[in-house]
């Protein structure tokens, strides 16, 4: 699934994992205008922010 297709708020990790620890899962934010890239931020540190591109491919299949 691509980052775009998430809505946000949706929670997500960037590489296929069954059972991913708090510090692998991300959660999708808004869309930045000025960087075409969306915002997400790291499930357990709210501080740390990216950016990253919506064809991005993102995995939502997960135990959390």
């Amino acid at each position: 699934m691509k980052l775009k297709e998430l809505k946000a708020g949706e929670l997500f990790t960037k590489k296929p994992i069954a059972e991913p620890s708090e510090h692998q899962v991300w959660i999708k934010q808004a869309y930045d205008r000025s960087t075409k890239k969306y915002e997400i931020i790291r499930w357990d540190d709210v501080n740390d922010s990216q950016f990253m591109s919506g064809d991005k491919e993102v995995y939502t299949e997960f135990t959390f």
